[in-house]
């Protein structure tokens, strides 16, 4: 039986990785920087120091991490204040399973982005426990924010569910050792590695149910 439900945010009940993709890609080229083929699949899933620092080095951008790190979520903060762009049935989905399982939500936003996610989508008081890889040393793939979240849920990670829609996000929960359903989104389609990991996957995030969640324990 699953002890509890952890989220993912970007991909899974916020439509922003298209956001994120057009406001770094700017970002990136008003700075003297160059954006490559593979740039957003590598920044899906990592923290915002990580991802601030790959722009800065890797990519060339000339602002210090800290820079970029600030004026980037500054941009996706005043996008974010005009329109929160929300994947239809995600919010539905987030309170049919919190009527049967206590959530938690693991997210590579920073705290303020995911604050105002939440309270436009109406969520903020379904999830016991919200988390940004701000907040734990290592983003994903890495397994810290699944387990900080499941800590602080007060169960254990094997005992968890997690939804997910990037092939990082997909690693980080099955590396904490999590069921993880898949949700890919349609523009971002998930490494066949990553794919192998997900206990189920869906088409749309309309489609979870209590059934989806209790048919994996």
């Amino acid at each position: 039986m699953a002890d509890a439900v952890i989220f993912d945010l970007d991909g899974v009940i916020v439509d922003s990785e298209p956001v994120w993709e057009e406001v770094r890609r700017g970002y990136v080229a008003r700075h003297g920087g160059r954006w490559q083929p593979d740039t957003q699949r590598r920044l899906m899933g990592m923290s915002t120091g990580e991802w601030a620092a790959y722009l800065s080095g890797e990519l060339g951008v000339d602002r210090t991490a800290e820079q970029v790190a600030t004026e980037v979520v500054d941009e996706m903060t005043e996008r974010y204040a005009r329109h929160v762009p929300l994947i239809p049935g995600a919010v539905e989905a987030v309170r049919r399973l919190a009527a049967r399982w206590p959530l938690g939500l693991a997210s590579s936003s920073p705290p303020r982005l995911i604050e105002a996610a939440l309270a436009a989508a109406g969520l903020a008081g379904e999830f016991r426990a919200t988390l940004s890889t701000e907040r734990v040393p290592r983003g994903k793939p890495a397994p810290d924010v699944y387990l900080s979240v499941a800590e602080r849920l007060g169960v254990d990670p094997a005992g968890c569910v997690a939804v997910e829609d990037s092939s990082n996000g997909v690693r980080s929960a099955a590396a904490a050792g999590m069921r993880v359903i898949a949700v890919p989104h349609g523009a971002y389609p998930m490494d066949p590695d990553a794919a192998g990991l997900a206990a189920r996957t869906l088409d749309r995030i309309a489609d979870l149910t209590e059934r989806t969640v209790a048919d994996l324990a």
